[in-house]
């Protein structure tokens, strides 16, 4: 499909996971009546973002994927007729766990999922204690309105991650997300900080001639404000929404997808690759002793 209705579910969460779970299916089917054809909900919506300290009955919070809440999804999204991409935590055997995105098609098929590839270990962001890297390698996801590329929050950091799943077909990339400041910080600072994360993203954006859907959540959790500020860039980085830092929203963004084509003609980044030149990307560090 040439163009494509993305909704966009930016909402705070309580400790309560069958509560925020209700909460996000309400906000789906008020999304889904806008006329959203893909509904993009944040990163671990279900729960309280739990990696702000490390506490073993956290692990309690996770389930299967597929799993329980898939199933439900899944049945929500076969009566809406739309695709779903939803965050969730898994726990794939016993101590051994993800942070994972699974995305349900427009008539409730499961398609399969996503697992985070780059985890953070920072304050207030002790992903390393609970999640284990991804090892799935990057997707791409084919739904019934387009070829969806999903990465997951700390993913947004990383070029190389939104080239390869963009050089997969992606026609969008969408990045489920976490990410706030701390309640000591001076605006400045903070200012700077949310910069900092949208350039990087729309800057994948125009490298890549692809829009790029991010959804972060509100509300403040453990010291920590949650920016909100989820956003919709079309492939030439260009804004097309912008939400509050403060307020949950429901927003509808239209993509057309036809504009990447005209994009990447007119900037042919994607023609002008070097790829023999990169054999050293896989490199930590390139110094005297890899060279």
């Amino acid at each position: 499909m040439a163009k494509v209705q993305v909704g966009l579910v930016q909402m705070s969460c309580t400790s309560n996971k069958q509560e925020n779970l209700d909460k996000a299916i309400v906000k789906i089917r008020e999304i889904a009546a806008q006329g959203a054809q893909v509904v993009c909900l944040q990163e671990l919506f279900t729960s309280l973002y739990f990696c702000d300290e490390e506490d073993y009955d956290n692990f309690k919070l996770a389930e299967t994927v597929p799993g329980p809440s898939t199933d439900t999804l899944s049945a929500v999204a076969a009566e809406l007729n739309v695709v779903i991409i939803a965050s969730l935590f898994e726990k794939r055997a016993e101590g051994l766990y993800h942070n994972t995105t699974a995305v349900l098609d427009a008539d409730g098929t499961y398609l399969g999922k996503y697992r985070k590839m780059h985890i953070p270990d920072d304050p207030g962001f002790y992903e390393k204690f609970y999640f284990t890297p991804g090892d799935l390698g990057y997707k791409v996801f084919k739904t019934k309105y387009a070829k969806i590329g999903v990465l997951i929050c700390w993913d947004q950091w990383y070029p190389e991650a939104a080239r390869l799943t963009s050089l997969m077909g992606a026609d969008f990339l969408v990045y489920p997300t976490a990410i706030g400041w701390a309640s000591t910080q001076d605006e400045g600072t903070n200012t700077e900080q949310y910069n900092a994360w949208q350039t990087i993203q729309r800057s994948h954006s125009i490298a890549n001639g692809v829009p790029v859907v991010s959804i972060n959540r509100v509300g403040e959790e453990a010291g920590v404000k949650f920016w909100g500020g989820s956003f919709v860039s079309n492939p030439f980085g260009t804004l097309l929404y912008q939400a509050s830092h403060d307020d949950e929203e429901l927003k509808v963004v239209e993509l057309d997808l036809s504009r990447s084509d005209s994009y990447r003609t007119h900037w042919p980044f994607l023609r002008d690759r070097r790829i023999d030149s990169y054999s050293q990307i896989t490199k930590r560090y390139i110094d005297d002793e890899s060279i």
